[in-house]
């Protein structure tokens, strides 16, 4: 069966790596992993997370702040 090529993912980060991106615990990241809520590189043993899939998935997290009786000064 063919493999499929796709584009390069970027920048690779360990767990590490991307818990200090989220300013949390291993944990969290690893937990993201098993729960297949982000995108995830495997190589041997290891573990991966492409720099883009983590931006991307911080950014889907993002609150816009309400803009309620804002009003233009005359």
């Amino acid at each position: 069966m063919p493999r499929t090529t796709t584009t390069a993912p970027g920048r690779l980060l360990t767990v590490k790596q991307a818990a200090e991106r989220l300013n949390t615990t291993e944990r969290y990241p690893r937990r993201l992993i098993e729960e297949r809520r982000i995108t995830f590189v495997r190589i041997g043993r290891h573990v991966r997370i492409p720099e883009p899939a983590l931006e991307e998935f911080i950014a889907a997290g993002v609150v816009e702040p309400l803009r309620l009786g804002m009003r233009r000064a005359a």
